[in-house]
């Protein structure tokens, strides 16, 4: 049988429950960074590509040159709904990614396989050089959906228009509505990401 809590009446002694911490009040007492990342880091993750290409400079003229492609790796990256399908991404607050799909509703994600490391150790580097260069030698087709680039043989890609900006702490949840999902590639396994490592299934 389920444990329950005492009951209480008017005038009862009973001592009332402790207050919930209030959301403001960051971790909970005993929880510090460090063992708050080493526990997530024991729930392995799979590890996508998303992608998004910036408004063009003046949106009124049509000639006008587009902005550069931008991506970035996430390993925080899930599917929300089937009906409308929904996908969500969590985003660190003022990264590049962030403060573009803040003005930029379409994007994309490629789903990476086991081969494509490279590429996710590429879009993940902290002070790296220009996203320009970090596609230069990298196969990617345009989507039609949304211009995002999508990296050539993935596993899956989708392109989204985001429905929902959820702050949430230190990061941006975007929810985004599935414009188009693909299978490029068939062949190989999904490239995870597990005790701070990128690594094979099985």
């Amino acid at each position: 049988m389920p444990n329950t809590p005492p009951l209480t009446y008017p005038g009862s002694l009973a001592a009332p429950a402790s207050p919930l911490p209030s959301p403001a009040s960051g971790h909970a007492e005993g929880v510090s960074n460090e063992e708050f990342r080493a526990a997530m880091s024991r729930l392995a993750s799979g590890v996508v590509l998303v992608t998004a290409q910036e408004p063009p400079l003046d949106p009124d003229d049509p000639l006008a040159p587009r902005g550069e492609d931008v991506g970035m790796t996430a390993t925080a990256f899930m599917s929300v709904s089937l009906d409308p399908p929904l996908v969500l991404v969590s985003l660190r607050e003022g990264s590049r990614m962030d403060d573009l799909l803040d003005e930029q509703p379409l994007w994309a994600v490629s789903v990476l396989s086991e081969s494509q490391r490279h590429i996710a150790g590429r879009f993940a580097m902290k002070g790296r050089v220009s996203d320009r260069l970090l596609f230069a030698d990298i196969p990617y087709a345009r989507g039609e959906a949304t211009g995002a680039p999508l990296a050539g043989g993935a596993l899956a890609t989708l392109e989204c228009r985001t429905e929902q900006r959820v702050p949430a702490g230190d990061h941006t949840l975007v929810i985004g509505r599935v414009l188009t999902a693909t299978l490029p590639s068939a062949d190989g396994g999904p490239l995870t990401y597990f005790r701070g490592r990128y690594r094979r299934l099985g």
